[in-house]
């Protein structure tokens, strides 16, 4: 059972659980990727609930991304595809990290739905389908499931990716009807049949309009079986819009508790509370499948601000760079991002390519014995790199944090409060980050109050505590 007690009431401050800068960091690791001191002071200027109305409405206003100059080239226009299209994709992963870095929310939810309706660029690999995919993530994101559902089925990524393009009136294929019901609206045996499958299968047939690899796909007419479906009890010559219709129609408890289950898991906790999934679900059915009103809700509420709701999910490889960018020290240029996307696909989590049709797991899938390391080692690079470039920024970062504090304990307790979700268990533990911190500077200097963080060891010291910090179990959660 979740320890998590809050209800879904507004979260109003109280002395015991007061809007701090832990909770404020709480909200931006979950539905960002950690928060920066100006994310901090704008969000404390303001009470929880207008603060999270913002920032929810800002995503919303920001709307999709730039448009490329290459969203609609199809493979005929190319003149050296081999080259350019691989270009192409990296400028679309590029934007998509910064988009999780800068523009946070937007970035994170994106994210989110891209594990939800899962493609794989590896099968169809074609920039502009890419591209197409990702910008109705964005559209949707924020906007009503059931469009989003009837929307995202119909772009090239998802139709050559389940196998829609095959789904014809005389060799119809179950791939996109199976996955529509058992992954994306319903769940796993949740209120279907296999009949329902094959019906549905029959009424999606048709989107075959293929005349060029990377143009759009459309509906022919010619390949779409006239004949009649029933589908959840309902019969007659239904095709694509009609499925959509009826699911929502007649499975609306089904696919809001799932869909708000989900959603739950992945913000709140592995560990659901179903109470709390069955009042989302109802504001969901209620407003007719918007997301926004389950989303302000859900994270203005007691229950995700509670302290049990806090420190207990474990990062995955892009929470935990993206966020200690924010967090800690910036210093990226787009070549280096190429090699930390690259990095992430090597230690679970391939942009654009989850590890199946369901998507990663996350939480403890996130950990092995090999990612575990693969971790450790990508933030002591990104580390290594800033002591090479731009070590005077390791000063900058602990005085932003801990000012004119001459106590290593202190400035130590701050960093690591600062970076780690529930701080550290022990007073020991914290007793080892100081020594850590002390490194190889006498200790006469600390006895007589000589030292300070503008010392010329400082940076260093700065660095060595990171690395250690890095490495805490404490670190891997969010």
């Amino acid at each position: 059972m979740p320890c998590n007690s809050g209800t879904l009431a507004t979260y109003i401050p109280t002395t015991q659980n007061p809007w701090n800068k832990n909770r404020v960091q709480h909200f931006y690791r979950r539905l960002g990727f950690g928060a920066t001191d100006a994310n901090i002071a704008s969000a404390l200027a303001l009470t929880p609930s207008t603060f999270v109305e913002n920032k929810i409405n800002d995503v919303i206003n920001l709307g999709v991304s730039t448009p490329t100059s290459w969203e609609s080239m199809t493979y005929g226009e190319y003149t050296d595809p081999d080259n350019e299209i691989p270009l192409q994709h990296q400028e679309l992963f590029i934007n998509f990290e910064h988009d999780m870095i800068s523009q946070s929310l937007r970035g994170r939810f994106t994210l989110f739905w891209s594990n939800h309706f899962v493609t794989r660029l590896e099968d169809y690999w074609c920039p502009s389908w890419m591209h197409n995919y990702y910008k109705t993530l964005q559209q949707y994101a924020f906007g009503n499931f059931k469009e989003f559902v009837r929307a995202i089925g119909v772009t090239p990524a998802m139709i050559v990716f389940l196998n829609s393009y095959e789904n014809t009136a005389t060799s119809p294929n179950e791939n996109y009807a199976r996955e529509l019901y058992e992954l994306f609206t319903l769940g796993v045996n949740n209120n279907y049949t296999q009949t329902d499958i094959v019906e549905t299968a029959k009424a999606l047939t048709g989107y075959t309009g293929y005349t060029e690899y990377c143009a759009p796909i459309t509906f022919n007419s010619n390949d779409f079986d006239t004949g009649s479906k029933t589908i959840f009890g309902q019969t007659g010559n239904w095709g694509y819009d009609d499925v959509i219709d009826i699911l929502f129609q007649e499975r609306a408890s089904e696919i809001a508790n799932y869909i708000c289950g989900k959603l739950y898991a992945y913000f709140i906790s592995p560990e659901i509370d179903t109470a709390i999934v069955s009042q989302l679900a109802i504001t969901f059915i209620t407003n007719n499948f918007e997301l926004t009103p389950v989303y302000k809700q859900l994270f203005k509420s007691e229950h995700f601000f509670d302290n049990e709701a806090i420190g207990v999910a474990i990062k995955s490889p892009y929470d935990m760079f993206n966020a200690f960018v924010n967090e800690s020290i910036s210093n990226i240029d787009d070549d280096f991002l190429l090699n930390i996307i690259w990095y992430n696909g090597e230690i679970g989590q391939e942009m654009f390519g989850p590890i199946d049709v369901a998507g990663w797991q996350g939480n403890h899938d996130w950990i092995n014995s090999s990612t575990l390391v693969g971790r450790w080692q990508l933030i002591e690079w990104y580390l290594w790199r800033i002591w090479d470039t731009n070590r005077e920024a390791l000063r900058t970062f602990a005085v932003s944090l801990a000012g004119t504090s001459t106590d290593p304990f202190e400035i130590a307790k701050i960093i690591v409060d600062h970076l780690l979700p529930n701080g550290l268990q022990t007073l020991a533990d914290y007793v080892i980050a100081r020594d850590v911190l002390k490194d190889q500077v006498p200790q006469n200097y600390y006895d007589n109050n000589l030292w300070n963080l503008q010392w010329d060891s400082a940076p260093y010291q700065v660095l060595v505590l990171l690395f250690h910090i890095s490495k805490l179990p404490e670190f891997q959660l969010k």
